[in-house]
């Protein structure tokens, strides 16, 4: 049953409305104008107010500003025996519902009233949904739990608490921190706790497409435009419009995307690749990335702009190293859910949680998940033993290497020492690759382009055609002889792809 209130300085049109509507099944109330009808709202609300536009003291556009101002959520419906289109524009601007010129067709009044009660009633009901959400959040967070992250640790709830502010609000988030630390599960929750839960979330990992599919997947294009173009094809951002779009390994970016993303980003509008109009979207965005943005602006690969843009609000993720206190929930959550799938009860063993407590983790949660499902399928006794976990584990010394070398009483650069580290590392990569730069890249954990910057920023990126042609001479093959034409050389800048690449955060 709902509330209405009437009001009107004519008493025949009062009692015409009592009646009609009291026959619909709501309680009315009446008033002769604006002053005595906001009386009534002070001592009860309403839920739908139908006033006149004029009225002696106190009009109907009077009226709906004040009522408004006690009681946001309520509905107002405005009659007028004379048609203004100025009036009628100031009445919806101040959030009238509805505007009905007298005389009116009743069933057409009724069909009003019964839809603005059915706009009030969903208003409440995601009300109610909204704050039924925040208490589920609440005992989730007491769990050590929000969404599907998970940890009790200081820095874990200081994490929670950042996103849900953040979820309120639309602002462009970077979410930064080592793989495998959970940068999507952070984009998922700032989405599914904010107000466009109910519209799409869409990802992309940025690392894993060349600069013209990225181009395609993210602005999509027109029929014609390509090779292969046979229709036309919305991109991600429009498919996410009105929702949230994740950029997962923005780093990866080239710098002719990331000129096309910051006019996306700063105009709203978007151009799919060959067409000649632009079309509007409204899609919030999450970035992430493992790399030191920061790094790449001074050294010129990441554009300045474009990284004050994305990260208006930057969210850095532990390692898991940094909140060791949580590996036990962590491999008992991971344990639970792998049991299930495989249709087993297993627990953690105390000797073997105390090795998981004490690894360093550089993979961070990924590890270890993939650890404890590993040890899940391999475990033939009722809880997991020591015996079925890496060996890279059960034989992990933390304090293996501090004292695997002797550190010099004056000091020594540490910067020079980790440069010098890292070249040696890329060399050795090559040469195990025949200087293949995707298989050095598969080698060494990266993306092709993050193993080229690191060849530039070395200065040895000319070795790898040193070592395929050293590696092409010591092979079985005839040499070419002098009179045989040139054979096609790929130029060392040319990409070289991985069928099906893909990263997570």
């Amino acid at each position: 049953m709902s509330n209405l209130l009437i009001v009107d300085d004519e008493l025949g049109m009062r009692q015409f409305l009592t009646h009609l509507l009291q026959r619909e099944g709501h309680t009315v109330r009446v008033a002769e104008n604006g002053r005595k009808a906001m009386v009534l709202l002070r001592e009860a609300p309403a839920d739908l107010i139908i006033s006149d536009v004029r009225m002696a003291d106190m009009d109907g556009i009077e009226l709906l500003r004040a009522a408004r101002e006690l009681l946001p959520g309520v509905e107002v419906v405005m009659m007028t025996a004379f048609a203004n289109v100025e009036t009628a524009r100031e009445a919806f601007l101040l959030g009238a519902y509805d505007f009905v010129q007298k005389p009116f067709d009743n069933e057409h009044l009724k069909e009003i009233v019964a839809r603005a009660l059915d706009k009030i009633s969903l208003v409440k009901e995601k009300q109610e949904l909204l704050e039924q959400n925040k208490v589920l959040i609440q005992g989730q967070r007491k769990r050590g739990q929000l969404g599907n992250i998970i940890g009790k640790s200081a820095s874990m709830q200081a994490l929670y608490q950042m996103i849900e502010t953040v979820a309120q609000v639309l602002s462009t988030v970077l979410v930064t921190g080592e793989s495998g630390t959970g940068k999507e599960l952070v984009a998922r929750a700032i989405h599914d706790l904010g107000p466009r839960a109910e519209r799409p979330f869409v990802s992309i990992n940025c690392g894993a497409f060349t600069e013209t599919l990225l181009e395609s997947e993210l602005f999509g294009y027109v029929k014609g435009s390509f090779t292969g173009a046979n229709t036309n094809r919305k991109g991600l951002f429009e498919a996410a419009n009105s929702g949230t779009i994740f950029l997962d390994e923005i780093g990866e970016m080239s710098p002719a995307m990331q000129v096309k993303l910051l006019r996306v980003l700063q105009e709203r509008k978007l151009r799919p690749v060959g067409a000649t109009e632009e079309t509007s979207v409204d899609t919030r965005v999450i970035a992430a990335t493992n790399r030191d943005l920061a790094s790449m602006v001074k050294d010129g690969t990441f554009r300045e702009d474009l990284f004050y843009r994305i990260s208006v609000i930057p969210i850095e993720l532990p390692a898991l190293r940094e909140r060791l206190e949580d590996v036990a929930e962590l491999a008992e959550h991971f344990a639970n859910r792998f049991c299930t799938q495989a249709g087993r009860t297993l627990a953690v063993s105390e000797k073997a949680m105390s090795l998981l407590e004490n690894y360093s983790w550089p993979g961070n949660v990924r590890e270890l998940e993939h650890t404890i499902e590993r040890a899940v399928a391999l475990e033939t006794t009722d809880s997991i033993q020591p015996e079925r976990l890496p060996e890279k584990i059960t034989s992990y010394n933390p304090h293996r290497i501090a004292s695997s070398f002797d550190f010099p009483e004056e000091g020594f650069n540490l910067t020079a020492h980790l440069d010098q580290l890292e070249k040696t590392y890329l060399l050795e990569a090559l040469q195990r690759s025949g200087g293949n730069q995707t298989n050095a890249a598969e080698l060494l954990r990266l993306s092709v382009r993050s193993l080229r910057h690191l060849l530039d920023k070395h200065g040895v990126r000319g070795l790898t055609a040193q070592m395929r042609d050293e590696r092409r001479g010591s092979d079985s093959t005839p040499r070419r002889r002098a009179t045989d034409p040139e054979p096609r050389r790929r130029d060392e800048d040319e990409p070289e792809f991985a069928a099906g690449a893909s990263g997570e955060s």
